[in-house]
C-alpha cells in the first residue's frame, strides 16, 4: 500500500512540516497558492498533484493556527480516462451554509470527510472553500493544508517492533469527561489528551462542543479534530497510515496518533469496549509484540492506558479505516 501526504503552508516553516510526516508518505511541502474571491466565500485551490500510484483515498484536512471563527468546506476533482472529473464536497464543517455542491461524480464519491475513487485516479486537485468573521486575518496566519492520497493496495504484513517507545499522553475517560454524552465523544476526548501532552490543553467538553455536526448529530467528523487543533496553536493532518512502519515513525518521533478502529466481539482482546462499529483511540508507543494505547472509552482514567497485540491492532486499524490525526507543534 501506497500513501502520499501532500501539503502546502502559510507562515509555518515547511521544513518543521515535513519532519512530522512519515518519510514514506511525504511529498514535498508547498507554499500556499493565492486565495481567490467567490462571493461571500473565498477558494484556495491546490495541486494538480500526481500519486506515485493511482489513487482510491483522498483524505483532506486543514488547520490554523488563529482564533478567528471560521467554516470550511473541502472540494475535491480528479483526473482519469483523460479527464477531469466535476468538482464533489464533504460536508462543511462550521456553522456556514455554503451554496449546494454534489457529492458524487462519475467515479468519484464523498462520504462525510473522505473521497473515494474507483477506478483509480492519476492526478487530484483540492480546493479550500472558507468563509470567516475575518477572512484577511485567518489567512494571515500560520495554516496548513493536507490531501492524503491511498492506492488502498493490500498492506504488507506488519514487522513486530525490535525496540520500544513510551509517550506520556494524559490519561482521559470519555465515560467521565463526556457526561451523558461519555459514549459519543471518543474524538474529541483523543483530541483533548493529544493536545495536552502538546502543551495545549483544553475541556473535552469544549472540544465536542466546537466539533459536534449538527446535520450529521456525530462528534467524529474527521477534519473537524484538525480545525479545533489549529484553533489551540497546534498544527495537524490527516493520513491514511499505509503500514505499521510509518505509524512507528511517528511514535519514535513523540508523535502520538489518534487512531480510527472497528472491531467486531472478540477481534481486539482486553478491548475496552467488545465491539464497535467505529472508535477513535490514542496510540503512545509500542513495547515487544504490544501497542500501547490510550483507550478513552474506558470506564476511568485508571484504566485509560492499555496495551493492544500489534497483529490485533493491526487488523483492526490498518487493514480497515487505517486514518489518524497527527498533530504537532510547528
Amino acid at each position: 500500500m501506497k500513501t502520499d501526504l501532500f501539503a502546502v503552508v502559510s507562515g509555518v516553516d515547511a521544513a518543521s512540516v515535513a519532519g512530522a510526516i512519515p518519510p514514506d508518505c511525504r511529498r514535498d511541502v508547498e507554499p500556499a497558492p493565492s486565495a481567490v474571491c467567490a462571493g461571500t466565500d473565498t477558494l484556495v485551490e491546490a495541486g494538480p498533484w500526481r500519486p506515485r500510484r493511482g489513487t482510491r483515498h483522498l483524505l483532506p484536512a486543514f488547520s490554523a493556527i488563529s482564533a478567528i471563527d471560521y467554516s470550511v468546506r473541502f472540494e475535491l476533482s480528479v483526473f482519469a480516462g483523460g479527464a477531469w472529473s466535476p468538482w464533489v464536497t464533504t460536508v462543511t464543517v462550521g456553522s456556514a451554509s455554503f451554496a449546494p455542491l454534489a457529492a458524487e461524480a462519475p467515479g468519484l464519491r464523498a462520504d462525510v470527510d473522505v473521497f473515494t475513487v474507483v477506478p483509480p485516479a492519476e492526478a487530484v486537485r483540492v480546493r479550500l472553500r472558507l468563509r470567516a468573521d475575518d477572512t484577511a486575518g485567518l489567512l494571515a496566519a500560520s495554516w496548513l493544508l493536507t490531501l492524503s492520497a491511498c492506492d488502498l493496495a493490500l498492506a504488507e504484513p506488519a514487522a513486530e517492533p525490535v525496540a520500544s517507545a513510551r509517550l506520556a499522553v494524559p490519561a482521559l475517560s470519555q465515560m467521565r469527561e463526556g457526561g451523558a454524552l461519555g459514549a459519543r465523544v471518543c474524538s474529541p476526548t483523543s483530541v483533548a489528551m493529544v493536545l495536552t501532552y502538546l502543551g495545549a490543553p483544553d475541556s473535552v467538553a469544549r472540544l465536542a462542543a466546537e466539533m459536534f455536526h449538527p446535520a450529521l448529530d456525530i462528534y467524529g467528523v474527521w477534519p473537524a479534530g484538525i480545525c479545533a487543533a489549529g484553533r489551540r496553536g497546534v498544527l495537524g493532518y490527516l493520513l491514511r497510515f499505509p503500514d505499521w512502519a510509518a505509524a512507528r515513525w511517528c511514535l519514535d518521533r513523540g508523535l502520538p496518533i489518534i487512531a480510527s478502529v472497528r472491531y467486531a466481539a472478540g477481534e481486539l482482546s482486553g478491548a475496552a469496549v467488545a465491539e464497535t462499529p467505529g472508535h477513535l483511540l490514542v496510540l503512545t508507543g509500542y513495547e515487544g509484540e504490544d501497542v500501547l494505547v490510550n483507550d478513552p472509552a474506558a470506564a476511568d482514567p485508571a484504566t485509560v492506558p492499555r496495551r493492544y497485540r500489534l497483529a490485533q491492532l493491526t487488523r483492526v486499524w490498518l487493514e480497515r479505516a487505517g486514518v489518524g490525526y497527527v498533530l504537532f507543534r510547528p
